[in-house]
């Protein structure tokens, strides 16, 4: 049998999402950790020991390591303002990337991204997730079959109730909840229908007592889909609203449900739950996906089949600036109703 290649990665940011990239990866046959970059060093250090096997190096620069013969991936799970330089440089170096949403602050420079990505003979997969998950898929593919029709219908909501504050105060600096997480859903919207989106507006607030200046910490999407279909998003991080999941795509023969195991009133242990209702038969039908919610893993694989099978990837580079310049249109049509400042002037859609 022949073996698998063996590829080096470098895992650069440390934090929340870098560590759920790495405890995914680092135990794979296919996969060698070679280096841990974070600008807590001792950070970079813990990751190193827990999930380099002894082996992999660790530092506050990733520019050192870049000239390795054996690094092939570099995970960048950093806060968006660095996203483009640090793509520059790996993919400059020949390396192939993985990147954390969103692309950039601003349009302009998820263009620029965009364009060096393009013009480079690396391979770049920005990381929507749920691109990659078993229940998202499934219900994807129903949709696409036909199984509701015409889809005429999708409320989503994906409100945190936060516990620690200073992550999601630190994110809030970054960006909104609208720009952060509705990059995914704007994105869940196209793939499942193969819609586009012809119209946006968007309001916002702010709820908690203390966030960062010029941002707010809750907002909603509204979009019309190209066959008329309306769609909205809610996202909030808060100290005070409740924890709330709900994507639910309702067509006119019918309508889909997905219930997150962790949010079942039973039988979590069955993995997610997809509620289906056919309107043509009047029946009602439960599915059962034993599936992890962020497989990095999976993800992984599908830098891994673009670089050997030179396949585009999932979600291809334009239909995440298509989510991306959707979100950014919303945020600015907010920050102008809360009297907020532009973060630039490059944000216009």
């Amino acid at each position: 049998m022949e073996q698998k290649k063996v590829y080096g990665v470098m895992l650069i940011g440390c934090g929340h999402i870098g560590e759920q990239h790495i405890e995914e990866i680092y135990y794979r046959d296919n996969i060698k950790i070679i280096a841990c970059v974070d600008y807590h060093l001792e950070t970079a250090k813990t990751f190193a020991r827990r999930f380099g096997s002894g082996e992999a190096e660790y530092d506050t620069d990733y520019h050192r390591f870049l000239s390795r013969s054996d690094l092939d991936i570099v995970i960048i799970a950093t806060y968006a303002e660095t996203h483009l330089s640090i793509m520059r440089d790996c993919t400059a170096a020949g390396k192939h990337v993985l990147c954390e949403k969103p692309i950039a602050p601003t349009i302009a420079q998820a263009e620029e991204f965009c364009a060096v990505a393009r013009a480079s003979k690396s391979k770049v997969l920005i990381a929507h997730i749920l691109r990659h998950n078993a229940t998202y898929k499934k219900v994807a593919e129903m949709i696409r079959a036909g199984a509701i029709g015409d889809v005429r219908l999708i409320r989503m909501v994906q409100n945190h109730h936060i516990m620690n504050k200073a992550r999601y105060m630190r994110l809030l600096e970054d960006c909104s909840p609208i720009v952060d997480c509705g990059v995914h859903y704007v994105d869940v919207i196209r793939w499942f229908t193969g819609l586009e989106v012809t119209s946006i507006n968007g309001m916002g607030g702010i709820v908690s007592r203390t966030i960062p200046e010029n941002t707010y910490d809750y907002g909603m999407i509204t979009m019309k889909l190209s066959n008329g279909c309306t769609a909205y998003y809610e996202a909030g991080w808060t100290d005070t609203t409740a924890s709330e999941n709900l994507k639910e795509f309702v067509g006119m023969d019918g309508r889909i449900k997905i219930i997150l195991a962790e949010y079942r009133a039973a039988n979590k242990e069955e993995g997610d739950l997809i509620e289906y209702y056919d309107k043509r038969t009047e029946t009602y039908s439960s599915i059962n996906v034993n599936c992890k919610y962020k497989d990095m893993y999976a993800q992984l694989c599908a830098l891994i089949d673009m670089i050997e099978n030179d396949t585009e990837g999932s979600p291809t580079l334009d239909d995440a600036m298509t989510a991306f310049r959707i979100v950014m249109q919303c945020d600015k049509i907010i920050r102008s109703s809360l009297h907020l400042d532009q973060k630039t002037e490059d944000t216009d859609a």
